[in-house]
């Protein structure tokens, strides 16, 4: 129950990342079409519509940082993240997942450092009022309490692994990395 509860909770943050960047799309069409269609008025010598998205770069930029820290923990567990792992493919099956523990407490340290640190930002932001420096003022918050969201689904997904690597199990990226090998592996 927990584990599908997890993977469930790991494909929601890839289907709203997708989301993002389908919203990103959707928002530079708008755009384009709008400077089309005005451009065309002009060459008719009609006044043009005006259609314009206020913002646009500063809403791209919020809805992909949201698609990239949305898609972190999805993207661990099927073994996308660059890592580098000569070490550990050349050492004993027991030594590597031994190797892999210290590692992935680092990783979740350094994640929940981040996390921390993305939660101060968004709390603060939330408590002044802090808005964007754009045409259109966006509440920061909204961003920042989606790289908070992001990170978060990373930490629980580092702790799903270790978890693993703990119980002498295959975490889930290792198991990823090994089938696109065309192999089993054993950490």
């Amino acid at each position: 129950m927990l584990r599908r509860t997890l993977d469930r909770l790991y494909d929601a943050g890839f289907v709203l990342a997708a989301l993002a960047l389908v919203a990103i799309a959707v928002l530079v069409l708008v755009q384009v079409a709008g400077r089309v269609i005005d451009r065309s008025l002009i060459a008719l010598g009609r006044e043009p519509v005006g259609i314009a998205i206020t913002s646009l770069s500063e809403m791209g930029g919020f809805l992909f940082v949201g698609a990239a820290f949305l898609a972190l923990a999805g993207t661990l567990r099927a073994g996308g993240h660059v890592r580098v792992t000569m070490l550990t493919d050349s050492l004993p099956v027991p030594l590597a997942r031994a190797n892999s523990v210290p590692v992935l407490l680092g990783a979740l340290g350094l994640c929940g450092f981040a996390l921390y640190s993305a939660f101060v930002q968004a709390r603060d932001s939330y408590t002044f009022e802090a808005v964007s420096f754009g045409m259109a003022k966006f509440p920061l918050w909204v961003p920042q309490a989606v790289m908070v969201a992001g990170l978060a689904l990373l930490a629980v997904a580092l702790i799903d692994g270790l978890v693993a690597l703990l119980r002498g199990q295959t975490p889930a990226w290792r198991a990823a990395e090994a089938a696109k090998k065309g192999g089993t592996d054993g950490h």
